[in-house]
């Protein structure tokens, strides 16, 4: 095998949608591996919204990207080399030390992974049996609580969360609105993902879309991405609703703060309820989740769909075109092979 990693490196703090001048590749020298470790090459990465927010030199809710050195981040490989108890050669594993080809690490830092679910390889476990499907899980079943009567309201509905998001929904039995950029997508949060309404928020605004489409008003909101949605959303909920919230895209890309919903005094009058999570937080409901999952997956009752950027040397053109729009459903990086040396 070639003995180097090639690691993905921020040069600079990205002004607007991160581009190719931002980042650089980089070869150092494959560490030897010693007891307890394990040497993986990955196979997929995952390329995800709030990545940005680590792009910039300001506190958040994980810390920034150093400049000039290896960005971490959710990988998935494969052990070719294991000098660590109960970590055979050939597992494969998920770790945070992604954006790298290979990786040199002690085993409890590592986490082995099941076989996936039938039709689907281990790039499930950066999507939907990942922290993007554990994202929608939380946020549904914990916060919204879908159930039969009720009408749910999910922004990004073509996005990866989102997508998961509003067929959990649908699994629950709730009704279920949605919002996107596009008739292609539209489309394809109709007829895939099950949604019963979806529009598009850049031909129609969310208020008239909501008043149009909710006219009775929702139950539950699930916000990946603020603004004008939201406030919209605010606007719409019905007496004790539900909001969970998941992430702020609108923002991501500016250092402009306008003001938040002009509407939060309806909180008290209708009893609302805005919940902010992390699955950070809730390691302990993995298992739990993987289970309920699966279940679903089985039933074909959530699916999910891939953006797929193929080498490191890709991760750029990713990002903008996850912030861009372009994305349908999760933005994964697949590695080839290392190849053997000779």
């Amino acid at each position: 095998m070639t003995d180097a990693i090639h690691s993905l490196q921020l040069t600079r703090r990205p002004r607007g949608v991160p581009g190719a001048d931002d980042f650089r590749l980089t070869r150092e020298p494959l560490p030897a591996v010693g007891e307890g470790e394990a040497l993986v090459e990955n196979r997929y990465l995952s390329v995800d919204p709030y990545m940005r927010g680590r792009m910039n030199d300001a506190p958040s809710y994980f810390p920034p990207w150093d400049l000039d050195a290896p960005l971490d981040g959710e990988g998935i490989g494969i052990v070719v080399t294991s000098c660590a108890d109960g970590l055979p050669e050939g597992s494969w594993v998920s770790s945070e030390f992604g954006f790298q080809d290979r990786l040199v690490a002690p085993a409890e830092k590592l986490r082995p992974l099941a076989p996936p679910p039938a039709g689907l390889d281990y790039s499930c476990y950066l999507d939907i049996l990942g922290g993007t499907g554990f994202t929608a899980y939380l946020g549904t079943m914990d916060i919204i609580e879908p159930a039969p009567g009720k009408t749910i309201f999910v922004s990004t509905a073509a996005g990866s969360v989102g997508s998961i998001a509003g067929q959990i929904c649908k699994a629950e039995g709730a009704r279920v609105i949605g919002s996107t950029s596009s008739a292609a997508k539209i489309a394809l949060a109709a007829e895939r993902y099950g949604f019963d309404a979806v529009f598009n928020y850049r031909e129609e605004g969310a208020d008239e879309a909501l008043a149009r489409l909710a006219p009775e008003g929702l139950d539950g909101f699930f916000d990946n991405v603020g603004g004008e949605q939201l406030e919209a959303a605010i606007e719409h909920m019905k007496v004790g609703g539900r909001i969970a919230k998941c992430g702020a895209i609108e923002g991501y890309n500016t250092t402009d703060r306008s003001p938040g919903p002009r509407n939060l005094h309806l909180f008290f009058g209708r009893r609302l309820s805005m919940i902010g999570f992390l699955v950070t937080d809730h390691a302990a409901r993995r298992p739990q989740f993987e289970e309920r999952m699966r279940g679903w997956i089985e039933r074909r009752a959530v699916s999910s769909d891939q953006r797929v950027f193929h080498g490191l040397e890709q991760v750029p053109a990713a990002f903008e075109d996850l912030f861009s729009g372009g994305n349908v459903g999760k933005t994964v990086i697949a590695l080839d092979p290392v190849p053997a040396q000779g």
